[in-house]
């Protein structure tokens, strides 16, 4: 596979303007397009800038309110609600992020629900961002049916990703993960690079294994742990379709492509006062835990990678597939 190497500063250029053209006003272009490479920089492809064609046919067939202005309405003194106007999720969860942030330093606690929604990328960012501020941040977020209930061959329930960040040191610790085996968009990136996926990522429409990604996304995922994932999918859709008021998976239209109505989904986010909430030890027990861990052979936190990779990308500029290059660059001239 032809690869490019394309600094941060164009990728970033390449996609608002991409975005832009397609019909989208200059603020939500910046903002996703900011999202979108701050995933590629991550080593996150899956939510990178393979989504720049998908969400261009989106705002060109009005699948995406490219023109959307978030609103905020706060419900209760912890509790807030913010309707993305069936636009893109970043410019709400921009919106969320600083009000949570205030609600939550005079509360203790505050969470916010989005919704008439869309992709929402990396769960982690979100949760991150809170996370150096000095909160203990959750965000939970339904995705349309891509995953059978356990045991069953109907999709029913999205890949469900959940997020959890922490306070420690510089880096917070950071738990990101989808609720299938991998994310869905990991197989539309194989499936625009033409490369297989591995074993045990997906079924095909007649229920049985495949390694090929088109099949794979006529088909179904896998849930992670088998009854114990899907379970855990079950908890994300009701802490975000459920909690938001907003489609559940399986009436949510796809991601991928600009048919059908807006998906409505919805990401609802929580953040806490860990030093607070911990009458002042949170940071000592989580040095305390960080201790143990660097102590014992073989074992990490989880996210090194993704700090190693925002290094290399940092030096080395980011490598994208030259026909995505190619398509990217047509949308933005």
């Amino acid at each position: 596979m032809e690869v490019v190497n394309l600094s941060i500063a164009d990728a970033l250029r390449i996609s608002t303007s991409a975005l832009k053209k397609s019909g989208a006003r200059e603020r939500n272009a910046e903002i996703t397009a900011r999202a979108l490479v701050r995933a590629e920089i991550d080593g996150q492809k899956g939510h990178g800038l393979s989504r720049v064609p998908s969400y261009a046919a989106q705002v060109r067939s009005g699948k995406v309110n490219g023109h959307a202005s978030p609103v905020l309405e706060q419900v209760t003194p912890g509790l807030l609600r913010i309707d993305a106007g069936f636009g893109f999720a970043y410019p709400a969860i921009d919106m969320a992020l600083p009000a949570i942030a205030e609600l939550a330093q005079k509360l203790g606690i505050a969470a916010a629900a989005i919704y008439h929604s869309h992709h929402f990328g990396v769960a982690g960012h979100p949760c991150e961002d809170l996370a150096r501020q000095g909160y203990v941040a959750f965000v939970f977020g339904n995705t349309p049916a891509a995953m059978a209930p356990y045991g069953a061959t109907t999709k029913v329930i999205g890949t469900n990703p959940i997020a959890c960040a922490a306070p420690l040191d510089d880096d917070p610790i950071v738990i990101d993960f989808a609720l299938s085996s991998v994310a869905r968009g990991k197989i539309m990136a194989a499936k625009q690079a033409g490369t297989p996926i591995p074993e045990g990522w997906a079924l095909g429409p007649d229920g049985k294994p495949t390694t090929d990604a088109e099949t794979a996304l006529q088909g179904s995922v896998i849930p992670i742990a088998g009854a114990k994932g899907a379970a855990l999918a079950l908890m994300v859709e009701i802490m975000s379709g459920c909690l938001a008021g907003t489609a559940l998976g399986f009436g949510a239209s796809s991601l991928f492509d600009g048919e059908g109505a807006p998906p409505n989904l919805s990401q609802v986010l929580l953040a806490i006062d860990a030093g607070t909430l911990s009458g002042g030890g949170f940071a000592e027990r989580m040095k305390e835990l960080a201790n143990i861990y660097d102590s014992i052979e073989g074992a990490r936190f989880p996210g090194q990678k993704r700090l190693q990779n925002r290094i290399d990308s940092a030096e080395n500029g980011l490598y994208i597939p030259a026909a995505l290059i190619k398509e990217i660059n047509t949308l933005a001239s």
